[in-house]
């Protein structure tokens, strides 16, 4: 029997609304947005900064901050919408059934009090510690987590430690309560090489030894390939190319994901760097068809006439493109 998937997004769409030239419109930052997640996966979401990677991570615990709001979709997990339930339900699944590793320490940390305490409190708002003993878990988390010396440092106050150790304290944080789901929102970002490759090996650790599964954001393809069982590519909002990714990065389908690929410094020895040309898109004035239109080296005629479909390229493997659609000529 195939068990259902620990979450389920389906049609999640988020906008906001802005003003410009005395006009007011909704944006979507994620757009009709469908993924699943498997228990004990790894799915990474990968683009350029703006293209509705964060957005969507917000989203799936409702913590898009005003003027943003959800419009449609659903956010299956653990078979309940968590689009219909009440704050009070959706607090009690925030932390203790999904955590969340923010993308900068320093502001998801409260800076006036000790880390140590940061944690216990997560144990204690869920009733799985009290007192002493929530604060004795926090410091075998900071050690489950490798940070030296954890009864000590769980004294420190966030500005007291290092970068690395700042987003370790968030991952122990967010596996306090052995949730099965985590979403890690640009782990590595703002660390050196030596701590980026840290930070993935724990989470990789942890993932081993407790099961759990993990929603990872980046723009690292290298990150991807290291760590993630499947890879979604979003662009502009949308989710151009979906599928495991050892394929997905071997052999690219989407224009966009083949850009992505030949950005990375490195990957072919003596080769010449490329970049996509253009920018990401203003998505308050995309064009009327294929948002990768305008920078997309394979663009024809159809792309700007309508928004593709997404296509099956192979088993587990779709791409947001009309080179698959039987457009192209």
């Amino acid at each position: 029997m195939v068990l259902p998937p620990l979450l389920d997004v389906s049609g999640l769409t988020t906008e906001f609304v802005i003003e410009r030239d005395g006009v007011r419109r909704a944006v979507r930052a994620a757009d009709c947005v469908s993924f699943e997640i498997r228990r004990g996966e790894t799915l990474a979401l990968a683009g350029e900064s703006g293209s509705g990677k964060s957005v969507t991570a917000l989203s799936i615990l409702r913590l898009v901050p005003p003027p943003g709001r959800i419009v449609s979709g659903s956010i299956r997990f653990e078979g309940r919408d968590l689009l219909t339930l009440e704050e009070p339900d959706l607090r009690r699944v925030r932390g203790a059934r999904i955590g969340f590793v923010f993308q900068e320490p320093m502001t998801a940390l409260n800076p006036v009090f000790c880390v140590g305490d940061q944690i216990a409190e997560a144990l204690e708002v869920h009733g799985i510690a009290k007192g002493a003993a929530a604060r004795a878990s926090a410091v075998e988390l900071l050690e489950a987590v490798r940070i030296p010396e954890p009864a000590r440092r769980a004294r420190d106050f966030p500005h007291q430690l290092s970068g690395g150790m700042r987003q370790r304290v968030l991952i122990a944080a967010a596996v306090a309560c052995r949730p099965p789901l985590v979403v890690a929102d640009e782990p590595t970002t703002a660390l050196d090489a030596t701590i980026q490759a840290d930070i993935l090996d724990l989470l990789v650790a942890m993932r081993r030894e407790t099961g759990l599964s993990l929603l990872l954001i980046t723009h690292d393809l290298g990150i991807v390939a290291r760590v993630a069982d499947r890879i979604a590519v979003m662009y502009a909002g949308r989710i151009v190319e979906t599928g495991p990714a050892a394929r997905v990065l071997a052999s690219p389908q989407h224009p966009y994901t083949r850009g992505l690929l030949a950005s990375v410094p490195g990957r072919i020895p003596g080769a010449r760097l490329e970049a996509i040309p253009g920018t990401v898109p203003d998505l308050a004035a995309l064009p009327p068809g294929c948002a990768f239109a305008p920078r997309c080296p394979a663009r024809f005629d159809a792309c700007d006439g309508s928004h593709p479909d997404e296509y099956a390229v192979s088993p587990g493997h779709t791409a947001r493109c009309f080179l698959y659609g039987g457009a192209a000529r």
